[in-house]
């Protein structure tokens, strides 16, 4: 009859135990998203993750924080086609946008009734009979509050481009593109058919509010705003407010220079992309400054 193993010595067990919690120490997983992001900036400082990599495993991040309204473009803003017009009256307009897809609405951009593919209107001038409403597209509807990683996931699932985003009481707030989604993983998307970028550095939201592009120059900023800010040192908004964050600011930082007030609304790890400037009332500019100087500077 065969004798039983050796039992390991106690001590030896002890050692493993020891050297076990040692590594789970050292080599802990991140417990939260602040302590994942800590993590990947660490690699990328020891060169285990390139930048363009990082940015976007950010925006991934950021797309599963985000929601609809964060990103859509407002109904204000929306380029549309009402359907009681005839379309030698806005076929010029849909040369001029260049856009792929229009909202197609009946006197009210509250009322959209389908989605027109530029594509379509090749029929226009192959058909003598040509039938916008019957050219038109289902429209998608959305809630402001969807999540994009959802609303992402939802376009590759039912091959949509293009949804219109309606506000609690059923009205259209704004659009949102595919396109809009992934810029936010992959950064800026620009094509052939891109707008004029003199035309849309600067867009307001209304009420006070607009979507400034990082790559504003200070001089056309200080034209729009009639501000006074320095292109001493920086060319651009971005790099000035860069500057003062002292580190590329990340999407949710704010800053508050003169009486606005700038929120990063999209960034990468290593550069801003869009801000989201607000006027602020004289009595409120030294509380917002108080507050975002401490938001810059954490204790």
């Amino acid at each position: 009859m065969s004798e039983p193993p050796p039992a390991r010595p106690p001590l030896l067990q002890t050692h493993k135990s020891l050297l076990e919690r040692l590594s789970a120490f050292i080599f802990r997983e991140p417990e939260n998203r602040v302590e994942l992001l800590e993590a990947l900036h660490n690699a990328h400082e020891r060169d285990l993750l390139d930048a363009d990599a990082l940015s976007m495993i950010e925006g991934v991040l950021q797309v599963s924080e985000l929601r609809a309204r964060d990103l859509m473009i407002s109904a204000s803003q929306m380029d549309v086609i009402d359907i009681s017009d005839a379309p030698s009256s806005w076929i010029p307009f849909v040369i001029r946008t260049a856009h792929s897809r229009y909202p197609v609405i009946d006197g009210s951009r509250d009322q959209v009734v389908g989605i027109l593919l530029a594509k379509d209107l090749l029929r226009y001038y192959a058909e003598p009979d040509f039938d916008l409403r019957a050219s038109l597209r289902p429209a998608v509807f959305i809630p402001e509050s969807k999540p994009l990683n959802v609303l992402l996931r939802d376009f590759r699932a039912y091959r949509n481009h293009i949804a219109i985003v309606v506000n609690e009481f059923g009205g259209v707030a704004g659009l949102i593109t595919i396109e809009d989604v992934l810029q936010q993983i992959v950064g800026e998307i620009e094509d052939e058919h891109g707008r004029d970028e003199d035309n849309d550095e600067i867009i307001s939201e209304g009420e006070g509010r607009y979507r400034v592009k990082a790559l504003t120059e200070i001089a056309q900023f200080n034209a729009s705003f009639n501000t006074s800010l320095s292109d001493a040192s920086f060319d651009t908004i971005g790099g000035l407010l860069t500057e003062q964050f002292g580190r590329v600011p990340r999407r949710g930082d704010s800053v508050v220079l003169h009486d606005l007030r700038f929120e990063v609304l999209r960034a990468d790890a290593r550069t801003p992309h869009l801000f989201l400037v607000t006027r602020l009332p004289k009595r409120s500019v030294v509380e917002e400054f108080a507050g975002a100087d401490e938001q810059r500077h954490p204790a």
